[in-house]
């Protein structure tokens, strides 16, 4: 793999993960569902809403007694919500309602309270209403047997809330894409632990981890090892065994001495090389006792963009997220870039929709990534452009 261009090391990984996409079906609580994407359509068990009901606080009349309102009709009670079976109205009188109470047999409309006034014991009806006004009937929402969701929908709180007025309390969704997340170099320790000479936090393995369930993947190990191959084995193995259906790696995959992770894949078929980018250059892919391993390079930005580009598209397209938004936006000044290799700078939009570089293009520049909400994709033959240029970006 020579300076592979990186639309088609995204195929490539795309085919190596194919399987993926082909998601078992899973009952889940709704009330654990968030982000989920249904399985199969769902319909609803019930008409909705389930049976004839108030839109108002007010009073049950039938519509030809009021009809030549002003009118004063007598009371004949009152029907709060949750009531059961509530009394039939009797012709010529008016029965004071809640909002949802169920709307008793004989009465067609709902008068609103602030079109009334109490008179004595009656009530006088100011303003007539028509046959089913402020009257909810049962299935006018959505009859029941009617599709209440598609199949492939990710839901959202207002889907959960249908599922529940549905009075469904479980839904089936699409299995979540199980991935163990390893980190790899003895210069890195556990973000919060003491910092002896040369070592550095891990920032690629919440990055990676937390990107991944970001879109709606379940992470099933997140792990930091060394640089000793056999160490790196044996957390493989404890991922294969906790039912990883692939493995990211950041690290270790460069021409150094200390290169566990092509020292431990690269016998076992995988493949290591460099694709044309930067930053984010170095690249590599196999399989781990028959499980998939992508991995990406140890510095935190390249790691972060490698993900944006070669695994969110895909695990989005999974999930039933919508593609990143790509755009072509107006540069707010201009930048230089390193000609020969294609180039994946961060910016930050502005308030009038151009986009602006973030810091310089080094792959250990994390906080400038934070500090980022686009990428800049800059084509291999350019040196550099002009305030108001046009430029291909992406959203992070």
């Amino acid at each position: 793999m020579n300076r592979i261009p990186v639309e088609e090391y995204a195929r490539i990984i795309r085919d190596l993960l194919a399987s993926l996409g082909e998601r078992p079906a899973e009952l889940s609580p709704i009330a654990m569902a968030a982000g989920r994407v249904t399985a199969e359509e769902v319909r609803s068990p019930i008409d909705l809403p389930t049976f004839r009901n108030s839109q108002m606080d007010g009073f049950a009349v039938r519509a030809a007694d009021v009809s030549d309102a002003p009118v004063t009709l007598p009371l004949a009670g009152e029907i709060a919500a949750g009531a059961i079976d509530p009394e039939p109205l009797r012709p010529g009188t008016a029965v004071a309602i809640m909002t949802g109470a169920p709307v008793p047999s004989g009465a067609d409309a709902v008068v609103p309270v602030e079109d009334t006034r109490r008179v004595g014991g009656g009530i006088e009806i100011q303003r007539g209403r028509a046959i089913g006004e402020f009257v909810r009937e049962a299935g006018s929402d959505l009859p029941r047997g009617a599709a209440l969701l598609p199949a492939g929908r990710r839901l959202a709180p207002r889907h959960l809330a249908a599922l529940a007025a549905a009075n469904l309390s479980e839904v089936a969704v699409r299995s979540r894409v199980r991935v163990a997340v390893i980190s790899t170099g003895d210069e890195l320790v556990a973000p919060g632990n003491p910092l002896g000479s040369g070592r550095l936090p891990d920032a690629n393995g919440i990055a990676l981890a937390s990107a991944a369930a970001d879109l709606g993947a379940e992470v099933v190990a997140l792990e930091l090892v060394g640089d000793e191959p056999g160490r790196l084995a044996r957390v493989l193995d404890q991922a294969v065994a906790r039912g990883a259906e692939f493995v990211i790696t950041s690290g270790g995959i460069s021409m150094g001495a200390h290169e566990p992770v092509r020292q431990l894949l690269e016998p076992l078929g995988a493949t290591v090389g460099t694709v044309d980018m930067q930053p984010g250059g170095p690249q590599a892919h196999g399989r781990y006792r028959d499980v998939p391993v992508v991995c990406f390079p140890g510095n935190p930005v390249s790691s972060q963009l490698s993900f944006a580009l070669f695994l969110a598209p895909l695990l989005r397209e999974i999930a039933g997220m919508p593609p990143a938004v790509r755009a072509a936006r107006p540069l707010a000044a201009a930048l230089t870039s390193t000609p020969g290799r294609r180039q994946f700078l961060r910016g930050r939009l502005t308030a009038d929709g151009a986009v602006q570089t973030v810091a310089g293009p080094g792959s250990h520049l994390v906080a400038a990534l934070a500090a980022a909400d686009v990428l800049i994709d800059v084509p291999a033959d350019v040196a550099a452009l002009p305030t108001g240029a046009s430029v291909a970006t992406v959203e992070l």
